[in-house]
């Protein structure tokens, strides 16, 4: 009883120390996501030259998404005319980082992780673009222009823009939100004080070993960060826990395998490689500087007693946090006005195929986006609960369907 009550002490702490930063990142990803010109993604990704993929590194940093929602979007950006490159660059340094974690790293793991969480993402990023332009050959007739959708005008109300920050963008992260802080919390009650202090005497050793459970799982960017504070105050190296946020959030088994089918061996054999090498370069360097950066237990403390943000702060937006969570996932999840969907698929000009693998809002639009444009498809509505999608059309070419909805890296399962 003692353990439940220090767990669930721990966990509403991470949670007040956490959730003021996450408010102000969401409002902000929705910022970034309604009110950036999304041409951009395209107009200056086509190239091959080590600027788009400066570009291309540098436009994922700030971008709120996780590997499940970078993955569709990235592989359409490719489908769509980005080169192999820029491609690299946009999947190895988005996941990494967003706004929002940055928010959060900084406000539990100090301003010297939050800057150079960044920028390692952005050279690492940089570094894997140049490196597919420059070893992996390109078919040129690969590329397309991508077409910019004229059906439907993008939404850029400020009403959408909040719709967007704590609605969509919630429903994809609060899973991964929630199991971090679980984890996190775990952690901190199962694991005593200073396990981890044999890994300042053998840093390269505490590096792999951490890069050797990172690379195969998923974890998001954001919920990354209390696991990773919890670690160092265990006793982690700075530059182990730094491996950690950087290939964990950037790799999963699942990415990789779908990376295989969609860009090549050989292009995800350089995103993994960059992301490896660069995560244990970044690491011994941040071991090789001044140890009091990387020192929590005051910083923690300091929040904790409100010496940063009164406690009320923390406390209340934990309560706000939670209450949208909960009107996220009901959005997601209510039940549906299915007598208007049946009637549709009475129609024949409407069919339903069984589509898998789509796990975020991201990749519902990736699916949409890239169907519509199949010549004799009128209107397309994915839905992520069912795993279904709906297509408008006449005389619809089912294996062009298939094609394009593998193509993005999702499981085609026919007709329902």
């Amino acid at each position: 009883m003692h353990y439940i009550q220090i767990y669930f002490q721990e966990l509403i702490s991470l949670a007040n120390e956490m959730s003021p930063y996450l408010l102000f990142g969401f409002f902000f990803a929705g910022l970034l996501k309604v009110y950036f010109p999304q041409r951009l993604l395209t107009k200056y990704m086509g190239g091959s030259t080590a600027s788009s993929s400066f570009f291309s590194s540098m436009l994922g940093v700030p971008m709120p998404l996780c590997s499940c929602g970078v993955l569709p979007t990235g592989i359409s950006l490719f489908k769509n005319g980005a080169s192999r490159g820029s491609t690299t660059s946009f999947l190895i340094s988005t996941p990494q980082t967003g706004v929002d974690s940055i928010l959060v790293t900084y406000s539990m793991l100090g301003l010297p992780f939050a800057i150079i969480r960044p920028i390692a993402a952005l050279i690492t990023g940089f570094v894997g673009g140049v490196l597919t332009n420059k070893l992996v050959k390109t078919n040129k007739m690969e590329f397309v222009p991508l077409e910019v959708s004229t059906r439907k005008e993008e939404n850029r109300s400020f009403r959408y823009m909040l719709r967007y920050a704590f609605v969509e963008f919630l429903q994809d992260i609060s899973k991964w939100l929630i199991i971090g802080l679980l984890v996190a919390a775990f952690v901190a009650v199962l694991i005593p004080d200073d396990f981890f202090l044999n890994s300042y005497t053998y840093p390269l050793l505490s590096m792999l070993l951490v890069l050797l459970a990172s690379v195969p799982m998923y974890v998001c960017a954001t919920a990354s960060v209390p696991i990773a504070a919890v670690l160092l105050l265990k006793g982690l190296s700075p530059g182990a826990v730094l491996v950690f946020l950087m290939a964990g959030p950037a790799t999963n088994a699942a990415t990789i395998t779908v990376l295989i089918k969609t860009i090549g061996k050989a292009t995800t054999a350089i995103y993994l490689g960059t992301i490896i090498v660069g995560s244990m370069l970044f690491g011994l360097i941040i071991n090789n500087l001044p140890s009091d950066w990387w020192l929590l237990t005051d910083h923690l403390h300091a929040h904790a007693h409100g010496e940063i943000l009164p406690p009320y702060v923390g406390i209340a937006s934990s309560i706000l946090l939670a209450l949208l969570i909960i009107n996220a996932l009901y959005q997601k999840y209510k039940p549906k006005n299915t007598m208007s969907m049946n009637n549709e698929i009475e129609d024949p000009s409407h069919f339903k195929i069984k589509v898998d693998g789509m796990d975020c809002n991201h990749c519902k639009k990736s699916v949409e986006t890239n169907l519509s444009k199949i010549e004799k498809i009128e209107e397309v509505t994915a839905d992520l609960v069912s795993q279904t999608v709906l297509i408008k059309g006449k005389q619809v070419d089912l294996e062009e369907v298939k094609s394009i909805v593998e193509s993005l890296g999702y499981t085609y399962s026919g007709k329902v």
